[in-house]
């Protein structure tokens, strides 16, 4: 939690005023029995109508004054509530954004988008209530027990026994709830995940007819998640009822003894009213504390979900002495091997490749080999457990992630397009691309024809995923985006698949005609889509089993000849 109450630096003067206010309004309530009591014993036992009537303005002066001081103090709880939740999601979600591909895969995407949202929502309910009524509360409970000694000390040894058996009911009943109310967050991820992936898979899911499963399947998360909810609601639940009753019993003894005090002489009547006034107060605000607790739990709990997030490392450790080689190849990879984080069996391994600049190259293999495990190794989204990448003669690791990935342009397996317009994408590419460059891009890529057709042009929309763009015209979006870039190494992740094949035949012979002669990557089930290549590399299982041009292979790799096979009969023709 102290990691996070950095956020609230920016925000002292509103922490210090609005538990202030609240502190101000919580004297003038401590006030108001001890004015009724006047009422009672002067006004109404001299049957003096001024001071009745000068004493209840009294209380309404009292009211108002702590009517301001309470707006006063919820105006700042705010913006220090709000402005708080507003620089810890702005930071939680730009460490989330540094993340590498292992620890995004380790904490979960729907983990994530729980604690950037209902975590921290929590979080800033939690840093209101304890800004406006954890000061408030005790300093009535507390005053209400020093007044009612002022009033009459007997009678006040009543408060000296039920407050600590009220602490005693409040802490316990906190200690049980706070390790539950971490459970409820973790059933709150897999509900948000069952949902996320229904969502995200509803086509699927029509398609299959799967509509019942998934139903009874999101009905199970969220039953477990209402019984574990419902569970801490009942102990959270015991607290109202625990607290009436023992101010109750407070408020009959206070009865009691009061009536045969004033029998004898030692109270007046406006001192039993009084000291009920205070009982009442200390009830009322327990229930309030009672209830800050519970939601201060809640938020405690979150504090240690968004924290564990900060302390998962964002970014990727350079190596300052890396290891290096001939700089005249593009990349090289130096007897690499890859195993993700939890896996037992490594998923690409014994890879020695070197790749001139300027070259093309082709990486086929079964599904599962390990082409987009070994592509991923270039621009490091994940480090390679044995052995080393090098580009342009330099570890991988010794570059930062900016200076990487500056040089390196990327079209992955899933053609991802960002809402706003086809111009706002391409610019991702390069921010200061010209037209005439977007353009030119669109025209490699083999989009220039359906763009010129679109309203718009390059201000033509793109919905949330680019929805309203066919498959086909999703990939070549995407690699012109990459395109625009003009990056020294261009890496195709199966990013033509949507294609067919003459305009694959073009997008690839526009690819190498490009003026500045990127070294290329190309990852493909088509055989016809590498078989121009300068060299090939055949996976299985994660291993090489071929490298060399498409004739070589052929004659030479049995895996790579049965792929071919399978696509194009013995004469060439395509099956």
């Amino acid at each position: 939690m102290k990691r996070l109450l950095f956020y609230l630096k920016p925000y002292k003067k509103e922490v210090v005023i609005s538990p202030l206010f609240k502190f101000l309004e919580a004297i003038f309530d401590l006030l108001v029995p001890l004015v009724v009591k006047q009422i009672i014993d002067v006004g109404i036992a001299n049957r003096d109508k001024p001071y009745i009537f000068g004493m209840c303005g009294v209380l309404v002066a009292f009211a108002v004054i702590g009517l301001i001081c309470a707006l006063i103090a919820q105006y700042f709880a705010a913006r220090a509530a709000v402005g708080f939740s507003t620089g810890l999601r702005k930071d939680l979600f730009a460490h989330v954004q540094g993340f590498s591909y292992n620890e995004t895969d380790r904490q979960g995407t729907s983990t994530l988008i729980t604690r950037m949202t209902a975590d921290v929502n929590q979080l800033q309910s939690g840093v209101n209530m304890t800004l406006r009524l954890f000061l408030r509360s005790p300093v009535v409970v507390l005053g209400a027990m020093i007044m009612a000694f002022t009033v009459n000390a007997r009678s006040a040894l009543i408060f000296a026994v039920v407050i600590p058996l009220l602490s005693v009911v409040v802490f316990t009943i906190m200690l049980k709830s706070v390790p539950i109310y971490q459970k409820v967050q973790k059933n709150l991820d897999r509900v948000t995940s069952v949902t996320r992936e229904n969502l995200t898979g509803v086509r699927v899911i029509r398609a299959f007819r799967k509509e019942d499963e998934e139903v009874t399947r999101f009905h199970e998360a969220n039953e477990d998640h209402n019984r574990i909810q419902n569970f801490v609601g009942k102990i959270s639940a015991l607290m109202n009822p625990l607290t009436l009753i023992l101010v109750n019993l407070g408020i009959i003894v206070l009865l009691w003894s009061g009536a045969e005090l004033v029998q004898l002489g030692d109270m007046t009547q406006g001192d039993v009213v009084a000291m009920i006034n205070y009982m009442s107060q200390i009830l009322v605000e327990l229930v309030k504390f009672a209830n800050t607790i519970i939601l201060v739990n809640k938020a405690l709990a979150c504090a240690k979900r968004v924290e564990g997030v900060f302390e998962a490392p964002s970014g990727m450790e350079t190596v300052a002495n890396g290891q290096t080689g001939d700089d005249s190849n593009a990349v090289h990879f130096c007897n690499v091997s890859l195993t993700y984080q939890g896996h037992i069996e490594p998923s690409v391994t014994g890879i020695n490749l070197a790749i001139p600049r300027g070259a093309t190259v082709g990486v086929i293999g079964s599904t599962g080999s390990g082409k987009t495990s070994l592509v991923n190794l270039i621009p490091r989204f994940y480090d390679a457990t044995e052995g080393c990448v090098l580009v342009n003669g330099r570890d991988v690791r010794s570059y930062s992630t900016e200076e990487l990935r500056e040089r390196i342009a990327v079209v992955p397996q899933k053609a991802i397009l960002f809402r706003g317009t086809v111009r706002s994408n391409l610019l991702w590419g390069n921010p200061n691309a010209t037209d005439e460059e977007l353009w030119q891009a669109l025209e490699d890529a083999q989009a220039k024809d359906f763009m010129q057709q679109k309203d718009g042009g390059l201000d033509a929309p793109v919905a949330q995923n680019g929805r309203n763009f066919s498959g086909g015209q999703r990939q070549r979006l995407t690699i012109a985006r990459a395109l625009v870039k003009k990056a020294e190494i261009l890496i195709l992740d199966d990013s033509s698949s949507a294609l067919d094949y003459a305009t694959d035949a073009a997008l690839r012979q526009a690819i190498r005609n490009l003026p500045y002669h990127p070294t290329v990557f190309i990852i493909s089930q088509r055989t016809a889509s590498l078989q121009h290549a300068d060299v090939i590399l055949v996976l299985e299982d994660g291993e090489p089993v071929g490298v060399g041009t498409h004739s070589e292979l052929l004659g030479t790799c049995e895996v790579y000849r049965e792929i071919y096979e399978s696509q194009f009969r013995k004469g060439g023709e395509t099956v």
